[in-house]
């Protein structure tokens, strides 16, 4: 069997044909606006490698992220300050568009990105309400291995 051809008139031959041309309301979303965010979580992830800059609301849900990998920074350029403040700039433009003022910064890693990402948002005017070192260390662990003979 062929496909079958569905002819749909445009709303100007409704009216002339007097039918029905009044749309079907979509239903609207219950949540809250994104605008009216007034706090949220930033994560600096900072390694040897790279800066992973992550945006959250206070639940802990995504808002936007950025890399210096995303942004176009290639190789050892990645893990450096200047690469994590220009992420920080990325961040705070999507900041300022949900109209985010208060913010919690949490930090992990050993890289070189970790203090240029923090003095970049706080040059830029936002409310810092705590810097938290959320960097894992590790107490005792596994037991080392045996000493090499050579």
């Amino acid at each position: 069997m062929g496909k079958k051809k569905v002819i749909k008139q445009t709303e100007e031959e409704l009216l002339k044909s007097g039918g029905a041309a009044a749309p079907a309301k979509k239903e609207e979303k219950t949540e809250a606006p994104i605008g009216r965010i007034k706090e949220g979580k930033v994560y600096v992830s900072s390694s040897y490698n790279n800066t992973i800059i992550t945006l959250t609301d206070i639940n802990g849900n995504v808002l936007t992220w950025a890399s210096a990998g995303s942004i176009g920074f290639k190789g050892t350029k990645k893990a450096t300050p200047f690469a994590a403040s220009k992420i920080a700039e990325v961040i705070f433009q999507t900041i300022q568009k949900l109209g985010i003022q208060k913010l919690a910064v949490l930090i992990k890693g050993v890289g070189g990105g970790r203090e240029s990402a923090v003095r970049s948002f706080a040059a830029k005017g936002l409310e810092i309400v705590s810097i938290t070192d959320v960097t894992p260390v590790p107490h005792d662990g596994p037991r080392a291995r045996k000493v090499r003979r050579v």
